[in-house]
């Protein structure tokens, strides 16, 4: 199931979406898209709406250096663990929404991620049950200020400008992501070519290792670190990132 967060001529809806091309229809789904959707009826063409965000979480944990090109692309060594580090909800935009890259903060960065999205809350998940608390499974762009990050030595206000952490287009509720293609390009240039297979510390390590700190509450998201080749944007330019099975995630730049 493919499951959005869309805006219609009579609000803001979750939804699933079924079919493809100019035969996707958009069938509204009541109150929130866990557990067993209940929907209402009301269904119109996906041309006709416009899709957001898919989810509004309230914490975004981030996982550094977890592809071993891109901690090299940058001179580190890959952590024994994950590294951890937050991005807050106000970071979060939807397809199509503007990345708007603050004057004066230098060089800022694509990232282009494969994020899971937690679909109940849980604590202390063991790695053989990661599958079962996962939603499923979206794209996302962790844009990052990198002369700031240099500079401060933490990532708190690099990675935390907001609309610095674009999800979408939907999430993805059916497929394996243990080995899935990742691709980013910038005004069409491929830039970011990858597979998740390459992950150093997977996602079931993954939740199992973030649940061992905080409680994971439904719609939080894990993203799972970027592949080599990230690159700088500057306003004007347009960013898509394309995971396998589930889609493409475009967003323009503007600077302010």
């Amino acid at each position: 199931m493919r499951l959005a967060r869309i805006a219609h001529p009579g609000g803001v809806a979750f939804a699933s979406i079924e079919g493809d091309g100019d035969d996707a229809q958009v069938l509204e789904i009541a109150e929130h898209p866990f557990g067993q959707p209940n929907f209402t009826g009301k269904r119109w063409p996906l041309a006709d709406v416009r899709l957001l965000a898919p989810i509004l979480p309230s914490k975004v944990i981030a996982v550094g250096r977890n592809y071993a090109k891109h901690a090299a692309e940058f001179g580190h060594e890959v952590p024994a663990d994950p590294m951890l580090f937050l991005k807050p909800s106000t970071t979060v935009i939807g397809p199509n929404a503007p990345i708007r890259r603050p004057s004066g903060v230098g060089r800022v960065d694509f990232e282009g991620e494969l994020a899971v999205v937690i679909g109940q809350p849980v604590k202390n998940v063991p790695a053989a049950r990661a599958a079962s608390v996962i939603l499923g499974y979206t794209i996302a762009n962790d844009v990052s200020a990198r002369d700031l990050q240099k500079s401060d030595g933490q990532w708190g206000r690099a990675k935390g400008f907001d609309t610095f952490c674009p999800l979408g287009p939907w999430i993805e509720t059916s497929i394996d992501p243990a080995d899935l293609a990742l691709t980013a390009e910038v005004d069409g240039e491929l830039k970011q070519d990858a597979r998740t297979s390459d992950l150093v510390h997977k996602i079931p390590e993954l939740v199992e290792f973030v649940s061992g700190v905080m409680t994971l509450l439904p719609g939080d998201i894990i993203l799972t670190g970027t592949p080599e080749g990230v690159g700088p944007i500057e306003g004007g330019q347009s960013v898509s990132i394309t995971i396998e099975g589930i889609g493409t995630l475009t967003n323009p730049v503007e600077d302010i």
